[in-house]
């Protein structure tokens, strides 16, 4: 059954893609941690890792996208759908391994800037004295952004066979659901139906776990929007019999 997952994390592995990506992330991040005037950790004076928190999301847009922008439309691409699918397990299983190998990999991505979370942990004054609470928050919100991002990307990714394609409908709609329903939210001209709106972006849940308290009308968001994506992902996976 696993077999798919291990194929998609070799893949993903055993192309140079996965190392530019992940180093432009690690890079930007560092970037906007340490060095930009008056963002930086020195320039803030304050021993946390919110800068990097407040850029990570939109950073993930692309590389979220790039790491699932070939899951499916290359299997398109390269004719071997039908291959895979004369093996003995389900659609939903094929997408879940796909699934679960692009969050591997985004979790691995996200353990990397655990040398980052290291080095404010020293440099807080007394050594430790950094709010734990909202860092890990901060980054279980962060994981599950990348948890809902991965989801878009797979459901972008099944609707063509062009990679690129994929990828750019992928963080459009990622960007759509993180910051412009979140900016609709504010227009006073929508009134109440704007706030209705806010409440269904990812930003309004990602920003509700930052504070360190994690409260299960959040968890209950994400999970129910990964499975949204995830099922119209499996009803285009399945369009393929009705043609």
């Amino acid at each position: 059954m696993l077999s798919i997952y291990k194929k998609e994390v070799r893949s993903f592995l055993g192309s140079l893609i996965a190392y530019i990506v992940m180093g432009v992330f690690l890079i930007l991040t560092g970037l906007f941690l340490w060095f930009v005037d008056g963002n930086s950790i020195f320039d803030l004076g304050v021993a946390s890792l919110q800068v990097m928190f407040d850029i990570s999301p939109y950073i993930l847009i692309f590389l979220v996208s790039a790491i699932t922008m070939k899951s499916i439309s290359d299997e398109k691409r390269l004719g071997t759908l039908e291959i895979i699918t004369t093996k003995p397990i389900t659609d939903l299983q094929i997408i879940l391994e796909k699934y679960f190998a692009a969050l591997t990999l985004v979790a691995f991505t996200l353990l990397l800037t655990s040398f980052y979370a290291y080095a404010v942990y020293n440099l807080a004054l007394p050594v430790g004295n950094i709010d734990l609470g909202s860092m890990l928050g901060s980054y279980l919100g962060l994981f599950l952004l990348a948890a809902c991002y991965a989801s878009i990307g797979l459901f972008a990714s099944s609707l063509t066979d062009n990679q690129i394609v994929a990828l750019i409908l992928s963080m459009l709609l990622s960007f759509f659901f993180f910051a412009v329903l979140g900016m609709l939210g504010d227009l006073e001209i929508l009134d109440k139906i704007g706030r209705s709106l806010n409440w269904f972006s990812l930003e309004f849940h990602y920003n509700s776990m930052s504070r360190g308290v994690v409260d299960t009308r959040d968890l209950v968001f994400f999970l129910g929007f990964i499975s949204v994506f995830l099922g119209g992902t499996k009803l285009v996976f399945e369009s393929r019999k009705w043609s």
